[in-house]
């Protein structure tokens, strides 16, 4: 069994298949959101682009080749979801907010986002979304410049490890 990767532990068959194939609109915009994160997974970028909102303007400012690079490029780890409003079956909108995370160039990363779906003929679409900023935290000090370099070496951060990171 092919297990869906939006994570809902369904096989992708029965669970986000049907909607990016076409067969089957998404009941939620939960469901629709999972479908979409899926689709990415996947490679189905015809899916993510046609299932957006979108006016002849603005179908001109979404940039295909980066979302497929993207998609393709990404290890996908996950999706988390970690909130909805509304967006059930009898709802015209809805919002989303949830976090995937991927590996893109060996650095892992997470797309933290609150979405707005809106329901248009019995179809749920992506509207918008807002990105919600990661605060990072270091682990350790920071090393400066002229501190002693954290290898042991006994020369200055500058002239060891440091000096890779010079311009």
């Amino acid at each position: 069994m092919d297990t869906c990767p939006c994570g809902s532990g369904r096989s992708y068959e029965t669970c986000c298949q049907p909607m990016i194939s076409g067969k089957a609109p998404a009941p939620t915009a939960e469901a629709f959101m999972r479908s979409r994160y899926s689709a990415y997974v996947k490679g189905a970028v015809d899916y993510i682009i046609s299932s957006c909102v979108q006016t002849e303007d603005e179908a001109q400012g979404i940039d295909i080749e980066a979302t497929r690079r993207w998609s393709e490029q990404s290890t996908w780890l996950g999706l988390r979801i970690v909130s909805t409003d509304k967006g059930g079956s009898e709802d015209s909108e809805g919002t989303v907010e949830f976090v995937a995370t991927y590996v893109l160039d060996g650095l892992r990363d997470s797309h933290h986002e609150i979405s707005r779906f809106v329901k248009k003929d019995g179809v749920w679409l992506y509207e918008s979304g807002e990105m919600i900023p990661e605060t990072i935290v270091r682990e350790g000090p920071k090393v400066g410049r002229n501190d002693p370099c954290p290898c042991g070496s006994g020369k200055k951060y500058k002239k060891c490890h440091g000096a890779s990171k010079a311009v």
